[in-house]
């Protein structure tokens, strides 16, 4: 029998681990399963849904094909339709990537029998949070989209204040759901819009909307406010540094990894919808995008916490996103298929490599977290002899993140560069795509600038704590998800090739009519030898180092320590020391506080230096407003006096408004 007569759907295939998912966390709710095996049962299931969903994502961008279903259901916003075609299924890949990982991780981070108390509510809704994630991407009907968005936003607070009986947990979830919940609002006002442009409240499946018209421009802006939140794009990133930091650890990954990039997914297809783009849309976008990177990455230089630092990073690389996706939309109004396909397949491929190395440097933190436990890095040091494994993983993800060679960070920034550098020679816009370009490569330098902070203070010199001089190395559990996402970051890295033609698939099912050929050409052609370049001077470093060694005579040695003769690790770089010059260059927009101490005397008394960055845009911006908005509307607060007859009253007034309003 022929294979096709064998093959099943790829949206059916999805679909069934939407459901896998989604039951994942029932074992747990089995009385006659002990916590133990239950967790283990919600893994496995968790990994037959990755394997399910992988075959049906990868198979639909190799075959470049779109199935959909109808399906009957008594629900608003129909008709109701289930589809999946190139461009969804390239998000699929992160997704199961990264939870699959995380539920393995688990099972050595937070094992049932160490957390009975929260060993079901973090399980059932895990599962229910990737349910939704993959749901969210096969709806082509408005109320199917946002019925799996909502459930994605719930899940998503419950697993985030796992930990609820923590004060500053409760405060960081109930930030992420006002904020969450605003997205959701102006979303509900685009799909409107695009419901009245097209007279259907399915999600449009060809470019056919002008961007020119005046609609367009509402659309675009509640598009960049509703999934611009959820994406964590500066400034609507408030959520996101406090959400990051106080989840347990493979939550993060998660939140980091995926959630956000639900947010980019949003965006894209809502860009999809329309066949012309207005050339302000891709430079507003760009703009976006480089300032989010420029000061994402420099508020990450000051953080002492490690899971904060790693947050801010993601609003770094949500930027990265976002100047692909400018050029992206530079190159549609300007007719250049190049750009388009540079800076969309740029974008796309960037979405896959955060979710793998954020995901892997989170899981590094967690492992950190869970031998030390604290997140300040200032309380850790030496761990390179003690977490090698770890270490090693950590650096792999380091270097993937600032985007060198040979690893997959590179690969996708290299294409975004290289739109960047085509966009600045040609067209309009040329001016702003050529003024990006030097603040990308300033995001990169302090990207590097950042984790050579994180590795040494972390990981190199001595225990700065007994906690740190007394930690071990992460259970297999723990390292094999580790290992599993360094190796995917080294294979793309190294076979770019490899990834062309998902990316082919994808950029097309965005813009059908693509040359494909073109894009594959710029991956394989300029990555074959600077990925050997790449690679040749590694070695050459290697080799060097192993011939200086082994000439060495000088014995082995405690670090200079400026010629105390009885140095200790407070005398060591700190966080604070070691970032210090750049906070400074950046202090307009970081506004950093420090409390000096006061010496006097030639003898003074024990003293204390501390510094610290605020959220500046929250504190700063966000809750003086609101501040200022509750004082001026507190007369209208009378309307609420607890009476049922006047609520009615209001609705009735309500409805009677409503049904005046001409149509």
């Amino acid at each position: 029998m022929s294979y096709g007569a064998w093959a099943v759907d790829p949206t059916l295939l999805l679909m069934g681990a939407v459901l896998l998912a989604a039951l994942s966390g029932l074992p747990l709710l089995l009385k006659p399963l002990s916590p133990v095996p239950a967790q283990r049962l919600s893994v496995l299931l968790i990994i037959l849904a990755t394997i399910a969903g992988l075959v049906g994502a990868i198979s639909s961008l190799l075959s470049n094909s779109s199935t959909s279903y109808l399906i009957s259901l008594p629900l608003p916003f129909g008709p109701h339709i289930l589809a999946l075609d190139p461009l969804s299924a390239l998000f699929v890949i992160p997704i199961l990537l990264v939870a699959c990982s995380c539920s393995i991780y688990s099972l050595g981070y937070w094992p049932a029998d160490h957390h009975p108390r929260t060993i079901r509510k973090i399980s059932i809704f895990f599962g229910l949070l990737v349910a939704a994630l993959l749901w969210v991407l096969v709806a082509r009907s408005v109320g199917l989209f946002l019925i799996g968005w909502e459930i994605m936003a719930l899940t998503a607070y419950f697993v985030l204040t796992t930990n609820d009986d923590e004060a500053e947990v409760r405060t960081a979830g109930s930030l992420y759901m006002i904020c969450t919940h605003t997205g959701t609002l102006a979303l509900f006002g685009l799909f409107s819009l695009l419901a009245s442009a097209t007279g259907s409240f399915q999600l449009p499946a060809t470019a056919s909307l002008d961007g020119t018209a005046p609609f367009a421009t509402a659309v675009l802006l509640l598009a960049l406010l509703g999934f611009g939140l959820k994406a964590g794009i500066m400034p609507l990133h408030i959520w996101l540094p406090s959400a990051h930091a106080n989840a347990p650890s493979h939550i993060s990954a998660i939140m980091s990894g995926v959630i956000l990039k639900i947010g980019i997914y949003g965006l894209v297809r809502t860009l999809s919808c329309f066949s012309t783009v207005p050339l302000w849309w891709g430079v507003t976008i760009l703009t976006l995008g480089v300032i989010s990177g420029v000061v994402g990455v420099a508020f990450a230089i000051g953080q002492h916490d490690l899971k904060r630092l790693l947050a801010y990073h993601s609003i770094e690389n949500i930027g990265i996103i976002y100047i692909g996706i400018g050029v992206a939309l530079i190159g549609a109004s300007n007719g250049s298929n190049l750009l388009i396909l540079l800076g969309m397949g740029g974008a796309l491929l960037h979405v896959i490599n955060h979710a793998l190395f954020k995901a892997l440097l989170f899981l590094g933190a967690g492992s950190i977290i869970h031998a030390i436990g604290t997140r300040e890095i200032d309380r850790m040091g030496g761990l390179l002899r003690r977490m090698p494994w770890t270490a090693f993983f950590f650096l792999i993800g380091a270097v993937a993140i600032c985007g060198l060679p040979p690893l997959n960070g590179f690969v996708s920034e290299l294409l975004i560069y290289l739109g960047l550098f085509n966009g600045a020679m040609q067209g309009n816009g040329a001016a702003a795509v050529a003024l990006a370009a030097p603040f990308l490569a300033l995001v990169g330098g302090l990207a590097v600038a950042c984790f050579v902070k994180v590795f040494g203070v972390v990981f190199l010199g001595t225990a700065r704590t007994d906690q740190a001089a007394r930690a071990h190395e992460a259970g297999s559990s723990m390292k094999l998800p580790m290992a599993l996402l360094a190796l995917v970051c080294i294979t793309i890295g190294l076979l770019p090739a490899l990834v062309a033609p998902l990316l082919d698939a994808a950029v097309t099912a965005w813009r059908p009519g693509l040359a494909v050929s073109e894009l594959r050409l710029a991956v394989a052609a300029p990555l074959g030898w600077v990925t050997l370049l790449g690679l040749a001077l590694l070695a050459a470093i290697a080799l060097f180092y192993r011939i200086s060694q082994r000439r060495s005579s000088d014995p082995t040695s405690e670090t200079w320590g400026c010629g105390y003769l009885a140095p200790t690790s407070r005398m060591q770089y700190s966080s604070s020391s070691f970032a210090e010059m750049l906070i400074k260059l950046f202090s307009g927009i970081l506004r950093p506080h420090s409390h000096l101490p006061e010496i006097s005397g030639s003898f003074p008394a024990s003293s204390r230096f501390e510094s610290h960055l605020p959220e500046t845009v929250l504190e700063r911006i966000y809750l003086p407003f609101l501040v200022w908005a509750n004082e001026k509307l507190t007369p209208l607060r009378h309307l609420q006096h607890g009476h049922l007859h006047l609520y009615i009253l209001y609705t009735l007034l309500t409805l009677i408004a409503l049904l005046a309003i001409p149509l």
